[in-house]
């Protein structure tokens, strides 16, 4: 059986506590919020990339993986000046030096012209083609391709190429997005190095 005397003193001394907290209170302050000089201070130690999103090059599957210091073939020794490859612009093509070059896109089983100020990718979505494709910048490899006549660059030309090595444009490889044609040739889309 409940003591009713003894609930009555539990209640009453409940109150008395819940009365004097309120009236009295805690005494504890919430810390001011650094969460944006926290930030501030991480962004200052981050450096500036052209890059849109981390990790774009694995979109298409081609993976990306660190590669230690000095495992690059090619990598460069200190102190050795790198070259900056430079593309080209192709809205500086006036209209009277356009040129169209006949592609065969071999998966799509068909053959089409194509300006050289306009890149592979966009004239085969004009033709109604589902091409693949991620950031439109040459920043990655999933709209790669493999031209099967040669190394790329003696049938294209990148306007921007941040993921291709020069072995890769050796073996024919090409950035769609970015590349556009200087001679007739075969490509296969969806083939990535």
């Amino acid at each position: 059986m409940v003591d009713p005397l003894g609930v009555a003193l539990g209640v009453a001394l409940t109150a008395i506590a819940v009365a004097l907290h309120y009236t009295k209170g805690t005494g504890w302050e919430a810390p001011d919020d650094i969460s944006q000089e926290v930030l501030e201070r991480r962004a200052a130690a981050v450096p500036e990339t052209d890059f849109p999103e981390p990790m774009n090059r694995s979109i298409g599957g081609g993976g990306a993986a660190a590669i230690p210091a000095g495992g690059a073939e090619g990598e460069l020794e200190e102190g050795e000046a790198e070259e900056e490859e430079e593309g080209f612009d192709p809205s500086a093509i006036s209209d009277d030096e356009v040129e169209y070059y006949e592609v065969e896109f071999v998966n799509e089983g068909e053959t089409i012209e194509v300006a050289n100020n306009e890149p592979i990718l966009d004239a085969g979505e004009d033709e109604g083609w589902d091409l693949p494709y991620a950031c439109r910048q040459g920043q990655c490899v999933s709209c790669a391709g493999q031209i099967q006549d040669g190394p790329a660059e003696d049938y294209i030309r990148h306007s921007q190429n941040e993921s291709l090595f020069e072995d890769d444009m050796e073996d024919g490889y090409c950035l769609t997005c970015v590349a556009y044609p200087v001679d007739d040739f075969t490509i296969k889309t969806g083939e990535q190095p």
